[in-house]
């Protein structure tokens, strides 16, 4: 292996081993592969006082770690910290702005949950500063930028000392922000000056911190960004066919296989000779990084660019016509279980019998990876240039990557994530029973696979409750009713009682009368 060819397979795999994230690159603005820019995901407003509402909200910036909650917002007061959050034993959760009651011992209250905890830039990473926020119960973080942009100085005023800067920060993850699970915005100078002196004050200020998907109409459009041997996004590929499939027509999912330009990259000589080794195929033209970091053995660059195309031809014929491509998702989880080693990686056998399990035609696919360049010889490949073109004008370079609505959705790839993400990008009143039903659920993939949100067992229990409800109170409505009955009964009886009782004693009286014997009676019958 030669040294250029090792510099080249550095610098590749330094780019690839990232956490999953939001792609700055070189743009502070960056907002997805939306060409024009246009796309905004996030508000920032302040509701209490008035005096600090501004229409259309704030200007910030997102951080580009932690999950935040597409199609919802945070409402809740600030409190402001003076501490740096970088020392998580440190904290003083009894400190800060507005001033708080004091307890039975007499120090004043710690932070209410939930609530959002402002805290100024510097002292350490954005990343450790929110995860910190989030270990003493904040529900979400403002950093308040303490350095002016040259681009605000008509409105931003410095501190003294204190230079303006030309490149705005960017919150970055620093590569361990995967646990993090609170949003976060930076908040610029001038208008963070302001929240923090009210709060300085002792006067509440309450902040709503939105999120949002373009939502055009009633289908979304999602794409993965990923390769072959991407280890984070294999648990999203192997268990999102299910949702893939409930969704249906109502949204379209497009697999980009993230490779590289080897002509860009240096792997092509002046001469025209193949300068990376098995990094590339068609001579240099087409690479991947190798997943093993040894050129000499194992799996190549050059085995994951010819997987990388054999998918791409995959989706061609069975996912383009309805963008669900349930025969794509089956195949990928064949290879995972089959072939997914070192061993089997490039074995034709194996991806052969992939195939087979998946129902898919091997010579239609053979075919497609043949008639659009193939990978042999030192020539252009039809489908690995178009995939070099979407990967610029993406712009992505951290993977696994995942858009809605050509916006890059941050958190962990999972499952839950991805799809309530796809459920609150559709127009309102647009979104299908599945995300009506499961987009809220605590286990969406359960919700999915069952066709209701909660277990089985308490399905039924709830159904048998109901019974017994239902029974219970139609025999009290019975029991009622035949207590009415009865009174009624008893009632009528004890008037025509009284009716006989009235209608015969007259009668009584005349016989009485009729049957007495005066004396005149008796001197008659003497």
């Amino acid at each position: 292996m030669t040294s250029y060819a090792l510099a080249i397979l550095l610098s590749l795999n330094a780019l690839a081993s990232t956490s999953w994230a939001q792609d700055p690159a070189t743009d502070p603005n960056y907002r997805g592969n939306d060409p024009d820019g246009a796309v905004t995901t996030s508000k920032l407003q302040v509701h209490v006082p008035k005096t600090l509402t501004k229409p259309g909200g704030y200007e910030h910036r997102e951080a580009l770690f932690g999950i935040p909650p597409y199609g919802a917002s945070l409402t809740q007061n600030v409190f402001y910290t003076e501490q740096d959050l970088c020392d998580a034993n440190t904290i003083d959760t009894r400190s800060g702005f507005p001033i708080r009651a004091q307890d039975d011992s007499g120090q004043m209250m710690p932070w209410p949950s939930p609530y959002i905890l402002m805290v100024n830039r510097g002292g350490c990473t954005f990343v450790q500063k929110v995860r910190n926020a989030q270990r003493v119960g904040a529900a979400g973080v403002m950093i308040a930028d303490n350095t002016c942009l040259c681009s605000f100085q008509d409105v931003c005023h410095p501190d003294p000392g204190h230079d303006c800067e030309i490149r705005e920060p960017i919150m970055a993850d620093d590569g361990s922000g995967s646990d993090i699970s609170i949003p976060s915005f930076l908040m610029f100078k001038q208008d963070a000056d302001l929240v923090k002196a009210e709060l300085m004050a002792n006067h509440v200020v309450r902040m709503e911190m939105q999120w949002s998907l373009p939502a055009p109409d009633d289908r979304v459009e999602y794409e993965l960004w990923t390769t072959p041997t991407d280890t984070i996004s294999k648990d999203f590929q192997r268990d999102f066919k299910e949702a893939a499939v409930a969704l249906g027509n109502r949204a379209f999912f497009t697999p980009q296989m993230y490779i590289y330009d080897g002509m860009r990259s240096g792997c092509v000589s002046l001469d025209g000779e193949n300068e990376c080794y098995n990094l590339c195929t068609n001579n240099g033209r087409y690479c991947a990084t190798d997943p093993d970091n040894d050129l000499d053995r194992g799996i190549s660059g050059a085995d994951v660019v010819k997987e990388s195309l054999r998918r791409m031809c995959i989706w061609q014929y069975y996912g383009t016509t309805d963008g669900v491509g349930a025969a794509w998702w089956d195949y990928v989880n064949e290879f995972m279980y089959r072939c997914d080693t070192e061993e089997f990686f490039s074995n034709n056998q194996c991806i052969k019998d992939a195939m087979a399990h998946a129902n898919i035609d091997d010579t239609k696919i053979d075919q497609c990876m043949s008639d659009s360049g193939g990978l042999d010889e030192d020539v252009e490949n039809s489908m690995l240039e178009i995939q070099l073109q979407a990967k610029d004008k993406s712009g992505v370079v951290i993977l696994p990557a995942m858009y809605v609505n050509r916006v890059s959705i941050r958190g962990s790839l999972e499952f839950p994530t991805v799809f309530k993400a796809i459920c609150s990008g559709y127009a309102t009143g647009t979104a299908p029973e599945v995300c009506t039903t499961c987009a809220t659920c605590p286990d969406s993939k359960g919700c999915i696979s069952n066709g209701y949100c909660g277990s089985k067992k308490l399905q039924e229990s709830v159904s048998t409750m109901n019974m017994v409800y239902a029974m219970a109170g139609l025999s009290a409505v019975f029991c009622l009713f035949s207590f009415i009955q009865h009174r009624r009964y008893e009632r009528q009886m004890q008037a025509q009682v009284k009716g006989i009782i009235a209608e015969y004693m007259p009668l009584d009286q005349n016989q009485m009368q009729n049957t007495a014997v005066s004396d005149e009676d008796d001197v008659e019958f003497t």
